[in-house]
């Protein structure tokens, strides 16, 4: 037996190859659109991607499964029939109960609805005993420390969903042995699920104990608990969903990037039909940018970032620090389903320079500067909620920094011509903020590096 686990840093992602290698097949469950790892995977283990199996419409990523099928030749994609699910493309659907042999492993789908009404699981059990099974690919039913949120299609469905979930957990998982694996779709960072632990797989007899969304009896009580903790619904999700039930369009490669001189590239940035996107990290943006450019830095979470604050329906220009990292940098949009570029700028902010266009700063405010000069300055918390009302520096403001896509006016409580001082975790989500509010008409913006994470290793004070 062979069985790969596959993790996509940035949308905290995990998918699976699980392949024969006497009769040199495999499978491969949840794609992500950058393909190559599995056919890398396939090649060193001697096998033939001929099955895909997706475990829901998903709505976090864009779906592999189609460019994987158009990269591999000869696979077929397997996807629920259940709930009503429909598709704009070619798929297999399959029901609960059905089952695929690989070899000495059995795998066989389960209805585990409240995700989302088509959702499978599917058991892993070795041949000879398929009704014991060792595994289970759990998708975003349950995770580690964790269960798949029921509020994404929205609230005219959420209590169906919720009810669906409750049973699922209590009536399907509580049900497997202690000592079977769970292999989830998702692992710590993701917003399928409130507060997902960190490790890629658990057992049922850890989650028994452990896991909060396994400790209800009573549904009232379950639904109540499940509607407080859910993270904010990221504006890319009821996007992707709709793009991945019609069928992703196929790339074939890393999306292309025109290479666009400064001055082309500034004339493309006047044109105002793109959308400027720095991808440096926040020190260097700090430093000097093209104003009016949104810091999305390069990190495993640009792909989030990028779907929750960018529109989907204009193109992109790119800035980016090592151009010899475009491809890279240009997958972490895709994977979002964002593949459309105007172009980058060749030569980076060096040529920019050089070619004397003028540049913009954000400047950078330690967390000691900030507490000795506290009172000059307006403090703003773009934290997740649930963050904010956990601990904050005194007297700071919140404003969610996604709530921020599409603008800023009345909603903050700010004073446009005075010092804001804006802080995150880390100083990340900071800088996405601090260049949101300049691109709005802010005067006196200010990162703070760090963010809380620094103020608390100052030893500074915080309120709770």
């Amino acid at each position: 037996m062979i069985f790969e686990t596959i993790q996509t840093e940035g949308i905290s992602q995990l998918s699976y190859l699980i392949g024969d290698d006497s009769s040199g097949t495999a499978a491969v469950i949840d794609p992500q659109p950058n393909v190559e790892s599995y056919v890398q995977l396939s090649r060193k283990h001697g096998v033939a991607i001929t099955h895909i199996f997706e475990t829901h419409i998903h709505a976090d990523f864009m779906s592999g499964s189609r460019e994987l099928q158009s990269r591999v030749g000869n696979a077929n994609i397997f996807a629920s029939g259940e709930g009503d699910a429909s598709y704009g493309f070619d798929v297999q659907k399959i029901s609960d109960g059905d089952s695929f042999e690989f070899g000495s492993t059995k795998i066989t789908a389960r209805h585990t609805p409240g995700h989302t009404p088509e959702h499978l699981s599917y058991e892993l059990a070795d041949s000879d005993s398929p009704d014991e099974p060792w595994g289970v690919l759990s998708g975003d039913s349950l995770f580690v420390g964790s269960a798949g949120r029921p509020d994404l299609l929205g609230e005219e469905e959420t209590e169906e969903l919720t009810k669906q979930l409750f049973s699922t957990l209590r009536d399907y998982y509580l049900n497997l042995a202690d000592d079977v694996i769970v292999y989830p779709c998702h692992g710590a960072g993701s917003a399928c699920g409130a507060s997902i632990g960190e490790r890629p797989m658990t057992t049922i007899g850890q989650e028994r104990k452990n896991n909060a969304f396994l400790q209800h009896d009573d549904f009232d009580e379950f639904a109540t608990f499940v509607s407080e903790g859910a993270p904010p619904v990221p504006q890319h999700y009821p996007i992707l969903k709709k793009i991945n039930a019609k069928g992703p369009e196929l790339i074939g490669h890393a999306p292309v990037v025109p290479g666009l001189p400064p001055k082309r590239f500034q004339d493309a940035i006047q044109s105002g039909q793109a959308q400027l996107v720095d991808t440096r990290q926040m020190l260097a943006f700090g430093g000097g940018h093209i104003g009016g450019a949104i810091n999305l830095g390069d990190r495993p979470e640009l792909s989030v970032w990028a779907g929750d604050m960018l529109d989907y329906d204009r193109p992109i220009l790119l800035v980016v620090e090592d151009e010899t990292q475009l491809d890279w940098v240009a997958w972490h949009f895709a994977v979002v389903g964002l593949h459309r570029f105007e172009g980058y700028l060749v030569g980076g902010m060096k040529a920019w320079d050089n070619a004397g266009l003028p540049l913009s700063t954000t400047p950078q405010l330690t967390v000691h500067d900030l507490k000795e000069h506290k009172s000059e300055f307006q403090i703003l918390d773009v934290r997740a909620p649930s963050e904010y009302k956990s601990n904050r520096i005194s007297g700071a403001k919140h404003h969610y920094v996604a709530e921020m896509r599409d603008g800023v006016n009345g909603e903050l409580d700010l004073k446009r011509d005075q010092p804001v001082a804006v802080y995150c975790g880390s100083g990340y989500r900071a800088s996405i903020a601090a260049s949101v509010l300049q691109r709005n008409g802010f005067q006196h913006v200010h990162n703070v590096p760090g963010s809380m994470s620094a103020w608390k290793n100052a030893g500074y004070s915080i309120d709770k």
